[in-house]
């Protein structure tokens, strides 16, 4: 009969770049009877923390907004706006849909535009290149470098 058995340390929380050797622990396994092994665990943190991911940047840039009184009454138009604007775009698909040529059409528009940018930019290595350069040039645009 298999069985495992281990007695787990209390959670260990490192922050930093700090390591705590001491802190790791031997863990006895038996998989079969009669037979022991020991097992060591290492963690180890590397890299930088995650903080600079982009929620975190718009999550910190409406906490500003919103420690301002004056702009608080803009932050709450600017939600109502969304959802009211998310509901508005749901209704008119809603709608496109049930009418019986348009959403045929659009199929088969977006498989032509599909077929015709597979085409043009994917298949050969230059036109690749070529997509590469436009999307780079376009992001340098977009933020501004």
């Amino acid at each position: 009969m298999a069985s495992i058995i281990a007695c787990l340390p209390p959670p260990l929380l490192l922050h930093g770049r700090k390591s705590f050797p001491h802190n790791f622990q031997n863990f006895n396994v038996s998989l079969l009877a009669g037979r022991r092994n020991s097992i060591t665990f290492v963690v180890k943190a590397s890299g930088e923390s995650s903080e600079s991911s982009t929620s975190l940047t718009v999550f910190k840039s409406v906490q500003n907004v919103w420690d301002k009184p004056e702009d608080r009454l803009g932050l709450i138009g600017l939600g109502f706006a969304a959802v009211v604007a998310l509901w508005a775009s749901t209704n008119l698909i809603a709608a496109i849909d049930k009418l019986p040529v348009i959403p045929i059409s659009l199929e088969l528009i977006g498989i032509l535009f599909s077929v015709w940018f597979t085409y043009r930019y994917l298949l050969f290595k230059p036109d690749r290149e070529e997509l590469f350069q436009i999307l780079n040039k376009s992001a340098s645009d977009i933020l501004g470098q």
